[in-house]
């Protein structure tokens, strides 16, 4: 039997904790190797650098938008390497949407997708019929008191995101050109700015946990969030008072729901971990069909593989969440990657917060953000 531990750092939800734990013990029964997680709080764990995380562990489960700072830092080990060409193409093709590409930054891939997400759409349908799909539809049941948006940095930047992508001008990535349209980004800020006057002023400081777990408990007056991310564990049975449903976004333009800003997380491996290749062995493993179409959503996880998307299990078992929020994923858009990205998301979602929370005119705010986008590129001292 293998005396190898790793050590594992992921996020203290039951979503990204219990299917790790529940996956390792499979593993170390399998192969002998032990991995050992732990947990940060959400928050925390889209801002505490990777590369302190990297030094303490073996694996680390991340946000694609790091990868730029990752890759300068030189703190995780590129995942493509020989002699797994065969398995590296299969979780490729393996992909929903650009979940896997999302980790692949100066032609190397840093990270496995294991769990995938973008902006949809919430519901209680115990309370709602059917889901909303135009803006319009949400703004009304916003006027009936029915509606909450996660609005805590940097959700208010995602929704910004989603909704120019929506509306067909998605915001740029690249230092070239403005980064967001003026037309698009004044009707988006607008958008959030009417419905943020209608809904809890208390929603600037939620994020979609705390979203989810007010529409979910056993007193929710509220029944409609209409772009947060998807968290299947709320359509599980048991799993809190009232299931909630998921679906794919409404719209604002004329493309359907496209424009979605990506999430979801994956999971890679510290460039100083003394067990590389177990570690290796372990990451290819738990981001593979075999087990996220198995053990990690069983486990509560929220698969990043086309094959638990497609398990007909899995979707019986959550509302048909991977079904009804499958076009949202396809059609979802790539947030900027670059080496000050991380920064930028958070001061663009503070200054978006004062946008729709104020009066001021949405193109000031448009322009600001431009700027924050543009001096993001400098060079980082």
């Amino acid at each position: 039997m293998s005396s190898i531990t790793l050590k594992g750092m992921t996020w203290s939800h039951p979503r990204g904790y219990d299917p790790m734990v529940a996956c390792a013990a499979d593993w170390q029964a399998e192969t002998g190797v032990a991995v050992e997680w732990d947990k940060r709080s959400l928050q925390d764990f889209e801002s505490y650098p990777v590369e302190e995380l990297a030094r303490r562990y073996d694996l680390i489960v991340i946000d694609h938008p790091h990868v730029g700072q990752i890759t300068a830092e030189g703190c995780l080990a590129p995942l493509d390497i020989p002699g797994r060409d065969a398995a590296l193409t299969a979780l490729a093709k393996g992909s929903v949407g650009a979940s896997f590409p999302s980790y692949n930054w100066q032609a190397r891939q840093w990270a496995f997708p294991i769990d995938a997400a973008t902006q949809v759409l919430a519901y209680r349908p115990d309370r709602l019929a059917a889901p909303p799909v135009s803006w319009g539809e949400v703004l009304d049941l916003a006027r009936q008191g029915e509606v909450l948006l996660p609005l805590r940095p940097p959700h208010s930047l995602m929704c910004l995101f989603t909704l120019c992508g929506n509306l067909g001008r998605p915001c740029g990535v690249e230092r070239e050109g403005p980064f967001i349209d003026a037309e698009a980004g004044v009707a988006a800020i607008e958008a959030i700015r009417e419905l943020a006057a209608l809904i809890d002023p208390a929603c600037v400081a939620m994020d979609p946990i705390a979203v989810l777990d007010r529409m979910s408990g056993p007193d929710a007056r509220h029944s409609l969030a209409p772009l947060i991310y998807g968290y299947v564990s709320y359509s599980l049975e048991g799993f809190r008072p009232g299931r909630i449903a998921f679906a794919d976004m409404p719209v604002m333009g004329q493309g359907g729901p496209v424009g979605s800003a990506l999430g979801g997380t994956g999971i890679a491996v510290s460039a100083f971990s003394v067990h590389r290749e177990a570690a290796f062995d372990f990451a290819y493993a738990v981001a593979g069909g075999a087990i996220q179409a198995g053990r990690y959503w069983r486990a509560g996880g929220q698969p990043g593989h086309a094959a638990a998307w497609e398990d007909e299990d899995a979707n019986a078992a959550t509302l048909g969440f991977y079904r009804n929020t499958r076009r949202t994923l396809e059609g979802a858009w790539l947030r900027p990657r670059h080496n000050g990205y991380m920064p930028f998301q958070e001061a663009a979602s503070q200054r978006i917060n004062a946008a729709v929370t104020g009066r001021e005119p949405a193109a000031r705010a448009v322009a600001d953000l431009n700027a924050l986008f543009l001096k993001s590129f400098s060079p980082r001292t």
